[in-house]
């Protein structure tokens, strides 16, 4: 690639990680007001679901797009993700009720969930083994920088009564990814013939979906000793059995188990799980509390996030300079996991009139804690396996943060109604406006933001095991691809 192409492809990939991310999160600014409008008579119960559908959906096909990368090339699926991912936005925004805006956001969750993963692979691809550091790092700030600027994009948005432009602001980033892919992106072709486990991946899909749907209604909708939760709980626990052995007889698996004998990925992969949970936690719940207790309206609610922001550059921007001075990237794991568990305790002890700053405070912390993680556990599982091995890996770090944030979205919006309901006057409805028992309805928060933290605390402990990977052997070289052809 000459190097104009490789800066628009770098430009595109940075694009589509911001689409990625900015879609997962735009929404938590217009949850509240999205359900009051589509849905006002079932209101916040139905806040989960809405997150839920497409981090399920973008869970459910991770790990097939790390298989089509190996199989098709990473420029084939990556064009292939973009599209999806901007049919399900249109349709979103087209949407009439609730029920739809769940489908369509499931939709979209199937071309989001190859976003984020598939972009790191051309990143991989596109740079040389010594630039992918420092690019790798930048793709992770501007994630989170994304991460941040969804709800104040989503907000002011909402203000303007305009909701539905959170899903059309995509169609024209989309369409500029999709134009680089088509006209400057020439990525190498695979090596050698594979074959797509489809098998394998229908057993994931529907493993994730049963859990998902059991920590979504267990204690909620259905007792814990229910027929049904039982059955979800039975089931859910033969699909994982069923996708374990299809991945150990299976020719080319999803996901290889191959994988858990690497020292690096065994801790990589969890982390990267804990750290989704931690993120459902702090950006949606923030902005519940802000709107539900504090009356807050959602551009003045993404305005809080600001600190995030500033925490995610500045700790980001100073890892990217240690690591490029040899600092270890398990010193910088290990701070940012303390970290971001500090600003979530914190976070844990608001009430309803909490003043502004202690809540920044806790803001800029968890955002500080982030910069030093995102990016840095894809990058580190990129250095420990071959190439023909890069889109898979991948694509299975990402699984564990997506189902990870699939698993904090449903666990705590039923921790959330649980608690608020224990704490709450007999007969308290949980609807879509100001909690008829603010008091309990900060207790709940409280706890969710603690579990928030316990998980990050948890997530520390286990960097204390990472180490980093010995240089992985490289393959034969494979031709490069006309940019048509491929």
């Amino acid at each position: 690639m000459t190097p104009l192409q490789k800066r628009l492809t770098m430009l595109a990939c940075l694009v589509t990680i911001v689409l990625a991310i900015l879609d997962q999160n735009i929404v938590s600014a217009a949850t509240v007001p999205i359900v009051r409008d589509l849905d006002p008579e079932h209101g916040l119960e139905r806040l989960p679901w809405l997150i839920t559908s497409y981090a399920l959906a973008a869970t459910a096909a991770l790990p097939l797009y790390g298989k089509l990368c190996d199989i098709h090339g990473a420029r084939r699926v990556f064009a292939a993700a973009v599209g999806v991912f901007l049919l399900g936005s249109a349709l979103c925004g087209m949407a009439r009720t609730m029920d739809q805006l769940i489908a369509f956001r499931g939709l979209q969750g199937l071309g989001g969930g190859g976003l984020m993963s598939v972009t790191m692979v051309v990143i991989a691809q596109v740079s040389a083994p010594g630039e992918r550091g420092g690019r790798g790092g930048m793709a992770g700030l501007v994630a989170g920088l994304g991460m941040v600027a969804g709800p104040l994009i989503g907000g002011v948005l909402v203000d303007s009564g305009q909701w539905r432009w959170i899903f059309y602001v995509n169609l024209p980033l989309g369409l500029f990814a999709l134009a680089v892919a088509a006209t400057a992106m020439r990525l190498p072709l695979p090596g050698r013939r594979h074959r797509v486990d489809y098998l394998g991946a229908a057993l994931v899909a529907a493993a994730a979906s049963t859990l998902l749907l059991l920590a979504e209604w267990g204690g909620h909708r259905y007792a814990w000793t229910s027929a049904p939760a039982i059955a979800l709980a039975v089931g859910g626990a033969m699909l994982v059995a069923l996708f374990l052995w299809r991945q150990a007889v299976a020719a080319e698996p999803v996901l290889p188990l191959s994988l858990f004998r690497n020292p690096t990925l065994r801790v990589a992969l969890p982390i990267q799980a804990l750290l989704g949970v931690a993120m459902m936690a702090a950006i949606v719940y923030v902005m519940v509390y802000l709107q539900v207790v504090r009356g807050t309206t959602p551009s003045a609610a993404g305005r809080f996030l600001i600190p995030v922001a500033v925490g995610i550059s500045l700790s980001g921007l100073l890892a990217i300079a240690l690591e490029r001075r040899g600092w270890p990237v398990r010193g910088t794991v290990l701070l940012g996991t303390a970290t971001a568990a500090l600003g979530l305790g914190l976070l844990s002890l608001v009430h309803v009139a909490t003043p502004t700053w202690q809540i920044l405070a806790a803001l800029f912390l968890f955002g500080a804690g982030l910069g030093q993680l995102l990016g840095q556990l894809i990058l580190l599982s990129q250095q420990a396996v071959p190439a023909d091995q890069l889109g898979v890996t991948t694509t299975a770090i990402r699984f564990g943060q997506s189902l990870g944030s699939a698993f904090g979205a449903a666990v705590f919006g039923t921790v959330l109604l649980r608690v608020y309901l224990a704490n709450a006057p007999a007969g308290t409805k949980f609807g879509s406006g100001a909690p008829t028992a603010p008091a309990a309805f900060v207790t709940a928060i409280d706890t969710v933001f603690l579990c928030g933290a316990g998980v990050m605390a948890i997530a520390f402990v286990l960097a204390l095991l990472l180490r980093a990977p010995a240089p992985a052997p490289a393959p034969a070289a494979a031709p490069e691809s006309d940019p048509v052809a491929a």
